[in-house]
């Protein structure tokens, strides 16, 4: 029998053994462990070094928030650099949500216990006590602030959780209309580090209230907010509403108005709260100045002299040389400061009834009456079958299939070109147009471009404004022409349409002599004098036109410009008119029309006008020397006084009550 420490030695050497040859399956393993530890190994490395640009993105979207807020819009300012609407300082309180989440979370867990100490089974869930909590806590801050100045306003909560939820980073706006002195109050006695602050931001200002509301226009709230060149453009960003142009020149300039966004990028807790201060930012540039051509002296006047009447209307009022609109005025209008901080369903259902949205001026697309018979004359002079002295017998009425009476039955006699522009005798201009036929009449008015828009630099000019001959009455009503059309056609009736912008140009160009007037809202000092083709007319025929217009305002149906008696006399300045009175059927009935054209001085003519004024009652007379000329009258009255005014004097402002 062995021994039992030879066996033992037996069994070690042979484990020895063993275990130095080496297995070939096992040395595989190891070559497969270590390709398996290689390739974890190049895999972390590659997760760390090649996509760490990954995870910082990563992180920082997790951990960054981006704020755009608006820049202020740039002045609108009158010919002169009066601000027409320019931007002032409006006070809110706002609220930092943001910094509240320790408080809403106690005020949750409070509402919690109350629940349970009052052993109500039907406890709120936490996010409805989350909204119970926040409409509490700060309602608390707004009872604070109310206190102070000695309001009672209530926080709405679903407006609350909708900012929440959307735009935690922006303030909480609690009051958006205080006053300057409650703005005062809350700035000596609220805390510096109070969650609640005073705020002061931009808003639209109206020097003039009402004044040109139809030409400036106004702004509305917008959510695109952009900032070219600020990054973070991957971040979740928060937008403070800014403004863009709705209507108007607020609306067709707007990119030159529009300011310059400001932005800043800012840390965020886990929860979402800012943390300051910002990591980078920028500020917010106002937008450029607008310096329109229009005057607010002349405008105040026409238009308080239009609210006189109180009737709807247009005047529109031109520099003959460069055609730079000095004033755009439509009644019924509305008061431009009623719209901020915005418009109100009430004020827009008032502007509605009243039809103060049209814009008259550059909408408006009436027929002209008796002021077309200057358009008839042109055309006579300058085709020959009128001269300065031709005459006609005016019994009061033309035959032409049927009777055409004459200016207000007036009968005349003979009566030759000067005097049947004074008096506007009709009969004068239903001969010599049915003379010469539709076809020259509709070629003179394309020739000043009254077929067409004016191509004013504003928005929604009519395109409604009709010359009509013998095509175009057939291709629009499919009837034929007759002789009926004509003479109406010679009276600027019948179907002739023109808005008051289209006539304000059509007298500066007569004043120029030359056919076309280009008009703009837009100011430039150094806009050198329009030039478009000559009228035409003779020497002699162009003195006679001028002699009969002037002899409108001295003893025709203008004369009250010039008599002193209803209206004051404006010294020294001579003026070429015409009048006109039209009538339009409309869903009321027939509405009369009144016109008035002109320009002055005549020596040396500066200024051009069109007013028309629509009468308010079907059938009534509404002649254009008794309502519109007036408007003209208060126009160059304050023209004379302002040229008469020494260099520093204050302006003659109108304000229309």
């Amino acid at each position: 029998m062995a021994h039992p420490d030879t066996n033992l030695a037996d069994r070690s050497g042979n484990l020895v053994e063993a275990y130095k040859n080496y297995d070939p399956r096992i040395v595989f393993f190891y070559f497969m462990l270590g390709a398996m530890l290689l390739t974890l190994v190049s895999g972390l490395a590659y997760q760390q070094l090649r996509k760490v640009g990954e995870y910082a993105d990563a992180e920082r979207q997790q951990t960054q928030r981006r704020i755009l807020y608006p820049g202020p819009r740039g002045n609108i300012e009158d010919r002169e650099g009066r601000v027409l609407v320019g931007n002032r300082a409006r006070f809110s309180v706002r609220l930092l949500l943001d910094a509240l989440g320790p408080e809403f979370r106690r005020e949750q867990e409070r509402i919690r216990k109350n629940y349970a100490a009052a052993e109500d089974a039907d406890i709120p869930s936490y996010t409805q006590r989350m909204k119970i909590a926040r409409a509490t806590v700060v309602q608390r801050y707004l009872d604070r602030v109310n206190a102070i100045i000695g309001r009672f306003e209530k926080v709405k909560g679903d407006d609350l959780n909708k900012h929440f939820e959307r735009e935690l980073l922006l303030p909480y706006t609690l009051i958006d209309d205080l006053e300057p002195s409650e703005y005062a109050r809350l700035l000596e006695r609220l805390p510096v580090n109070s969650p609640a602050q005073v705020y002061t931001f931009s808003t639209r200002h109206y020097p003039y209230g009402s004044a040109a509301s139809h030409t400036l226009g106004y702004v509305g709230a917008t959510d695109d907010v952009e900032l070219e060149d600020f990054p973070g453009e991957d971040l979740r960003t928060f937008k403070m509403k800014g403004t863009m142009g709705r209507e108007g020149v607020e609306k067709r300039f707007d990119p030159v108005l529009q300011g310059e966004a400001g932005g800043a990028i800012f840390r965020v807790d886990p929860a979402g709260n800012r943390i300051n201060p910002p990591i980078q930012q920028v500020f917010p540039k106002q937008g450029k100045n607008l310096r329109l051509s229009l005057d607010v002296d002349l405008q105040l006047a026409a238009e308080a002299k239009m609210a006189d009447s109180g009737m709807a209307g247009a005047a529109a009022v031109l520099d003959v040389a460069t055609g730079e609109v000095l004033v755009l005025a439509s009644k019924p209008d509305y008061d431009l400061s009623k719209f901020v901080p915005r418009l109100g369903t009430d004020v827009a259902a008032d502007i509605t009834a009243r039809g103060a949205w049209y814009k008259r001026a550059i909408q408006g697309a009436y027929p002209p009456g008796s002021s077309f018979k200057i358009l008839t004359a042109i055309a006579g002079l300058r085709s020959g079958y009128i001269t300065p002295d031709s005459t006609v017998n005016c019994p009061g009425f033309f035959l032409m299939g049927r009777k055409f009476s004459c200016h207000d039955g007036h009968v005349h006699g003979e009566i030759g070109f000067t005097r049947a522009i004074e008096k506007s005798c009709n009969v004068y201009f239903y001969k010599f147009g049915n003379d010469m036929g539709a076809d020259i009449i509709a070629t003179e008015g394309r020739r000043f471009h009254l077929d067409r828009p004016t191509g004013i630099d504003l928005l929604d000019e009519t395109r409604r404004m009709v010359i009509p001959d013998e095509d175009w009455k057939r291709t629009t009503r499919n009837q034929p022409w007759v002789g009926g059309d004509t003479v109406q056609m010679a009276i600027g009736q019948g179907d002739v349409l023109v808005t008051p912008l289209q006539m304000a140009a059509f007298a500066a160009s007569v004043a120029r002599n030359e056919v076309w007037t280009q008009p703009t809202i837009l100011h430039d000092p150094n806009r050198p004098r329009q030039r478009s083709e000559p009228i035409g007319l003779s020497p002699t025929h162009y003195a006679a036109l001028l002699r009969a217009m002037e002899q409108v305002t001295l003893t025709g149906t203008a004369r009250i410009l010039t008599e002193g008696k209803m209206l004051p006399k404006i010294p020294g300045l001579r003026i070429g008119g015409k009048t006109g009175t039209a009538q339009k059927q409309t869903e009321r009935g027939i509405i009369n029309f009144a016109w008035f054209i002109g320009f002055a001085p005549l020596e040396n003519p500066q200024i051009a006008i069109a007013v028309a004024i629509e009468g308010d009652t079907p059938g009534e007379e509404t002649g254009g020397g008794l309502y519109a000329a007036p408007v003209a009258h208060a126009v160059f009255k304050t023209w004379v006084e302002k040229r008469s005014r020494p260099l520093n004097a204050p302006p003659v402002l109108f304000r229309s009550e």
